[in-house]
């Protein structure tokens, strides 16, 4: 295969235009070729707290890395503020990669800098990336979803717009409705979260997994039920960032952890005791 050719044609960057892209979970192999190139290009890469230094190592020398912070708890820029520098970068002729971690359009309030680069006539390209409720579940030996436990998945974010719960989400017919959730920006408010599905008719029991620092080299993986997961998450010392999941898919990874039996762990394909999804 002539990598180079590939790689050479794909589209390039262009004075004055802004790409959006997504850096993915954390693993560095998990860039997309496109955004690989955006590194390579670009004049100036603002990018956000979850973007690894092995992840910004791999842009070109003499690139100018603007930080943005965004992260949860933690000091960062305003939104605004961001959206505002992107525009005026745009205006002096520059070449901008905005990078985030996992996906841009997922929780990454990618949307709301695309919209304010329309507003202000600046040309802009979105290129996704891998969002850790995929590739952070694929890394813990996760899947979405499997025949034997559920068809459908939700994803919903720990931290809404004024720093607590989302207020728009109905965690009744959430869980009555879906058997896997899959939580973003949970680590701080997962005893709430447990305590809305456990009064909404979920069982204590079910299966839980606890995501930390997914796809790196520091990644932890905690299973624990949704009663006990408060508790396991202080005792564990579970750090962020890190993401849950609900849901009896959860039991898949004794069978499914490829990094454990990459490190020596023997693998169970048993699906013995697994519900179906009808039984929520």
């Amino acid at each position: 295969m002539d990598f180079d050719r590939i790689f050479g044609e794909l589209p390039d960057m262009v004075a004055g235009q802004v790409w959006l892209a997504g850096a993915g979970p954390g693993d560095p192999g998990l860039l997309s070729l496109l955004t690989l190139k955006g590194m390579q290009q670009a004049d100036v890469i603002v990018y956000d707290a979850l973007v690894s230094e092995e992840i910004l190592a791999m842009a070109a020398e003499g690139v100018r890395l603007d930080f943005a912070g965004k992260r949860g708890g933690m000091p960062s820029r305003k939104q605004q503020d961001i959206s505002e520098h992107l525009v005026r970068l745009a205006r002096e002729g520059k070449k901008i990669l905005r990078l985030k971690g996992g996906d841009p359009l997922v929780f990454g309030r990618g949307g709301e800098e695309a919209r304010h680069l329309v507003e202000n006539d600046v040309s802009f390209r979105i290129i996704p990336g891998i969002t850790a409720g995929v590739g952070g579940l694929a890394y813990a030996g996760i899947p979405l979803t499997d025949r034997h436990t559920n068809s459908a998945v939700t994803f919903l974010t720990g931290h809404g717009e004024d720093g607590g719960l989302a207020k728009d989400i109905d965690w009744e017919a959430l869980a009555k409705s879906s058997p896997v959730v899959v939580v973003y920006m949970a680590l701080s408010r997962i005893e709430l979260i447990a305590e809305k599905f456990l009064s909404s008719g979920r069982s204590p029991e079910e299966p839980v997994a606890i995501i930390s620092k997914a796809t790196t080299k520091d990644q932890k993986v905690v299973v624990t039920t949704l009663g006990r997961c408060g508790r396991d998450i202080e005792r564990e010392n579970i750090k962020a960032p890190a993401m849950i999941v609900i849901g009896e898919v959860v039991k898949l990874r004794r069978g499914l952890d490829w990094l454990g039996a990459l490190a020596g762990r023997k693998l169970s394909a048993d699906v013995s005791g697994i519900r179906p999804q009808g039984n929520l």
